[in-house]
């Protein structure tokens, strides 16, 4: 599914313009990326939680070369689903 995907939704569902749905999508996703830039999480009920997490330096290998590089420190995002939607998920496998 595409951001352009989740603008269809809300224009077939709740009825809104799809400038107006574009513009509640944009809105969300503009609040969850400062919410992460100040190393804050996402906390969705029912869905799950998005987390920011740090990962220090490490060594790794270049696959193609066999070169050992140096993995600078870095900030990452996390996802941790929900029990009620990994439950809800489990019951569309059977």
């Amino acid at each position: 599914m595409t951001k352009a995907d989740l603008i269809e939704q809300i224009f077939e569902k709740i009825g809104l313009s799809k400038k107006e749905s574009q513009e509640i999508i944009e809105i969300l996703f503009d609040t969850m990326k400062q919410t992460f830039i100040e190393g804050e999480s996402v906390k969705i009920a029912g869905f799950g939680t998005f987390n920011i997490r740090q990962k220090m330096s490490r060594r790794g290998r270049n696959p193609k070369t066999g070169e050992e590089v140096e993995i600078t420190p870095r900030r990452v995002i996390t996802f941790r689903i929900s029990n009620h939607l990994k439950s809800v998920i489990r019951k569309q496998d059977v």
